[in-house]
């Protein structure tokens, strides 16, 4: 009958707009967050969507500290997102931005608390005027609210509620959040900006203007060892609970295996974080990932 044609027409037509919109998610996140794209694709594939959605929305927000001239406007971008969430959890319409309907999609499919999203957007609102940690203690606070979040929503996604499991989260999005700032460490240079905790920079005697300057005195490669040592405490801590991780379970760690993996290389350069090497993608890595994953760890 017409009515049920119009009725396939309809469902094909939501059916396009979704995949469309799932593959807008994987390509920003494979543009922007290459390594993070890799340990998704090693999930299973009922939560795939979901975590690509959670990682495109990462990446959004992320963005608009370094695109912005002046915090207001960054603060805005963020309004912008508290209400496509707040939209998302009354189930009221929503603007058909690709990450939004799928992030509806995901919240809705995966019941995923609205908690973890919002305090990623906390943290990266609370982000944008700020250049500098004061200690480590802030530091570890930005990444337990970044991507510990996002540890904490793919298991979620995936069913699996256990503390242990959320113990380990909270070290390995820790040590992912020291991490990444080591690595931006170049990036940010060029900014004049410097992120390693001022604690540590001050227990070491080192001169932030050497740091921003890129000259590797001892007391910077001091200081970056000293930060590079928490996180790897952190990984540390993660692994001495992994008998008490399952094996999906193990498989949301993998961005473990990244952390290690950097700061391995951080150590062949003599803990100079302007190594031109850190910037090398490693061509190893999907293997090793992949090796991972069908071992089921992430340690």
């Amino acid at each position: 009958t017409y009515s049920t044609k119009i009725r396939k027409i309809v469902q094909f037509c939501r059916y396009s707009s979704v995949q469309q919109s799932h593959n807008y998610c994987i390509e920003l996140v494979k543009k922007y967050d290459y390594d993070h794209y890799l340990c998704t694709l090693l999930l299973p594939k009922t939560v795939q969507s979901a975590v690509f959605a959670l990682r495109a929305f990462n990446v959004e927000i992320a963005q608009i500290k370094d695109s912005i001239s002046e915090s207001h406007i960054g603060k805005l971008r963020i309004q912008f997102w508290r209400d496509r969430i707040s939209s998302i959890y009354q189930n009221e319409s929503t603007p058909s931005h690709p990450v939004v309907l799928q992030l509806s999609e995901a919240v809705h499919t995966h019941k995923l608390n609205k908690i973890w999203l919002t305090r990623l957007l906390d943290a990266r609102e609370k982000d944008l005027g700020s250049s500098v940690f004061y200690t480590t203690n802030e530091i570890e606070s930005y990444a337990e609210n970044t991507y510990s979040s996002l540890l904490y929503l793919t298991l979620q996604s995936l069913g699996i509620e256990d503390v242990n499991i959320d113990h380990a989260a909270s070290h390995i999005g820790k040590a992912e959040g020291i991490v990444t700032v080591l690595r931006a460490s170049a990036y940010y240079r060029t900014k004049r900006s410097l992120l390693i905790p001022m604690d540590i920079l001050s227990r070491h005697g080192a001169n932030q203007e050497d740091f921003l300057r890129g000259n590797i005195t001892q007391a910077v490669e001091d200081s970056v060892y000293d930060f590079a040592t928490l996180a790897h405490a952190h990984l540390k801590k993660a692994y001495s609970l992994k008998e008490h991780i399952s094996s999906t379970g193990a498989l949301v760690f993998l961005p473990a295996v990244l952390c290690h993996s950097f700061l391995d290389t951080l150590q062949k350069v003599g803990f100079d974080p302007f190594s031109p090497k850190l910037s090398v993608r490693n061509s190893l890595l999907p293997v090793k990932l992949l090796w991972k994953s069908i071992r089921k760890r992430y340690y």
